[in-house]
């Protein structure tokens, strides 16, 4: 399946933390849930992508360019929001419209005005009278407006309501329904993930530990809830991490059908995207 996104040994150093040789994939059409613990290096990895710090080593390619040899062009077919609105409190959805509009040869003024309808946001009103939920909408509503074929996203979804996180991550859906459009997602609420994303990468300490497709993760690990006898004859092949507690011990496990087999009498659990990602972050290793 054709790339869109390409990042290959992505290398950037600070005083307390590295960026360790990061590399995955996006796939055209696809949407790509980058989860990973705060500090584990995912704003950095966007901003590398994205030009705005300078890495040190590594190579990015977008819609089969060098992200610096053609940024300019790149950033014309990208839409990026952050977690924050960065537009100023002052102006209006009409004003941005018209600032964007100079910048971005693809804008679309109807295409914009539709987003807003659907969010209900008020063209006129100024955004220091927005919610956060109204803000984020029109960071969104903004991004597609100039009809990018990549969306880039970080923690787009946080701090909102279920029910306007909802009718977003509806958005991201119909983004990529043509199969030429794709979506980079960094978030915390793996629930969200597991609702649109096509494929998990996951990083931890600067370093990528997997990048699966989601339904390959959600069909395979699992947690084995089981006491001292069986915990004892796991074989450490078998397990990611574990934690104990007064009533026993819960295991992370890779092939939750295979440990089924060999322990029918346990209970094994099918394993969220959070549960995965608490127990290779916390959870304590035979």
């Amino acid at each position: 399946m054709e790339s869109i996104l390409e990042v290959k040994d992505l290398v950037k150093r600070y005083r307390d933390f590295t960026l360790d040789h990061v590399s995955f994939s996006l796939p055209r059409g696809c949407i790509l849930g980058f989860i990973g613990e705060n500090g584990a290096g995912k704003t950095t990895t966007l901003k590398l992508i994205l030009n705005l710090i300078q890495k040190e080593s590594g190579r990015v390619t977008l819609f089969g360019m060098d992200h610096i040899k053609e940024e300019r062009r790149i950033k014309e077919q990208i839409g990026v929001v952050f977690d924050e609105s960065y537009f100023h409190d002052t102006l209006s959805p009409k004003d941005i419209a018209s600032v964007l509009r100079r910048v971005y040869p693809t804008w679309d003024d109807r295409l914009f005005d539709r987003y807003l309808g659907r969010f209900s946001l008020p063209k006129e009103k100024v955004l220091k009278e927005f919610s956060r939920g109204m803000k984020m909408k029109l960071s969104i509503a903004s991004a597609l407006a100039h009809k990018p074929r990549l969306l880039i996203l970080d923690e787009a979804t946080s701090g909102l309501d279920p029910v306007v996180r909802n009718e977003i991550l509806d958005v991201f859906l119909e983004f990529i329904q043509d199969e030429d459009h794709s979506v980079l997602l960094s978030s915390h609420i793996t629930s969200d993930l597991e609702k649109i994303a096509d494929y998990i990468v996951f990083l931890h300490k600067g370093k990528v530990v997997f990048e699966e497709p989601k339904d390959d993760l959600l069909a395979r690990y699992g947690i084995l809830r089981c006491g001292a006898e069986v915990f004892g004859r796991l074989d450490r092949s078998e397990q990611i991490g574990y934690r104990q507690s007064q009533f026993g011990y819960e295991v992370l496990v890779k092939d939750r059908a295979a440990v089924r087999r060999r322990y029918p009498a346990a209970v094994v659990d099918a394993a969220t995207i959070e549960d995965i990602m608490l127990f290779y972050v916390r959870g304590e290793q035979q």
